[in-house]
């Protein structure tokens, strides 16, 4: 099993473009449909428990994966493999930015590829969504969570989780001297420790505390570097490996990489002992139902606005419909491959 999860995991972290959504919807594809590794709930469960915890989603249900198939040596395995792509293919292209002081014009193949991921992220909430729907009342607390959020602006981290819990994480100061590199692993720590959610977010902390309050980055490469992230497979995280590279060289790539994902490593440890007691139990198992059911609801906005950002021409358009045409009809169909001519065909034709 755990040459096994190995394989799967280094794969998706080379082909699974597109962002936390897809990353999670190819995770459900390759251990739900393609192996039968879990059930519609099993996974359901998990996916719902990286949203009770901070840090990066796709990133901990791969660890989250990793323990229930294969124990503690599965928890590192899926893990690291699931990180390891990402971070050689940011790390490569921080090296030639920062000889060239450029990155490659990627704007034609986000084109091609998003319409594409939004297909293969609507057909795994189509999937899902069957999972959830079957418990009743959940179904109506998705789309009572979904208009929310979508409509009124309801930060993610009130529906999921109360705000106020991890403040005090807020609180600790470092006044001790520290080299560079150690102070980019606490910073990203930091953020990985109280980071909700998905990628996307980690924005607003590197524009406030590297560019406003440190400057040790400018706009335009906190820019290319959230752009690096988005458009390399892999956790969208491994933004911080660029950053790391651009601020400390590859000590300070490798001190960030390690301070935004350890977090993760630390809080699916911790948490995975109490879901089985947890499913257990009458009170929280329907309480998990409504996790699920917020988790899901979470992917919903996602697709809603990724839709929105994607078909800006008939032919973006016409590329998600496809998507979605052949990943109902082709079932044991890879996606990543999707992406990828996606990418191609954005490239060439917009």
């Amino acid at each position: 099993m755990e040459k096994s999860l190995a394989h799967v995991f280094l794969k998706l972290g080379f082909l699974s473009f597109g962002g936390p959504a897809a990353h999670i919807a190819m995770m459900r594809s390759e251990v739900v449909d393609r192996r039968a590794w879990l059930s519609e709930k099993e996974f359901m469960d998990l996916l719902g428990a990286t949203n009770l915890i901070p840090g990066p989603n796709s990133t901990e249900l791969a660890i989250f994966i990793g323990h229930k198939l294969a124990g503690w040596r599965g928890l590192i395995i899926s893990g690291v493999c699931f990180i390891l792509p990402a971070f050689l293919i940011v790390l490569a292209v921080a090296a030639l930015y920062s000889h060239f002081g450029t990155v490659p014009d990627t704007n034609a193949i986000l084109k091609g590829m998003r319409p594409v991921v939004v297909g293969v992220v609507f057909l795994a909430l189509w999937k899902l969504g069957q999972t959830i729907y079957n418990t009743g009342m959940v179904s109506i607390i998705t789309l009572v969570l979904s208009s929310v959020l979508i409509f009124y602006g309801i930060n993610e981290l009130a529906v999921i989780f109360g705000a106020g819990l991890f403040m005090g994480l807020y609180r600790t100061k470092f006044h001790q001297k520290l080299s560079l590199s150690f102070e980019l692993f606490m910073f990203f720590f930091k953020v990985g420790s109280v980071l909700f959610g998905s990628g996307y977010v980690l924005l607003g902390f590197l524009q406030k505390d590297l560019v406003e309050k440190s400057k040790l980055l400018t706009e335009s490469q906190l820019l290319d570097a959230i752009t690096i992230g988005q458009v390399t497979p892999g956790p969208v995280f491994t933004t911080a490996s660029f950053i790391g590279y651009l601020i400390d060289g590859f000590s300070g790539s490798i001190f960030s990489t390690l301070g935004i994902f350890v977090p993760s490593f630390i809080f699916v440890a911790l948490v995975t002992p109490f879901l089985t007691r947890l499913r257990a139990s009458e009170f929280f198992s329907h309480a998990l139902d409504g996790v699920n059911a917020a988790s899901l609801g979470l992917m919903i906005v996602v697709l809603i606005k990724l839709s929105m950002a994607s078909f800006i021409n008939p032919l973006t358009a016409a590329l998600g419909l496809i998507s979605i045409t052949l990943l109902l009809v082709f079932k044991r169909l890879n996606s990543a491959y999707l992406i990828i001519s996606g990418g191609a065909l954005g490239y060439f034709f917009l």
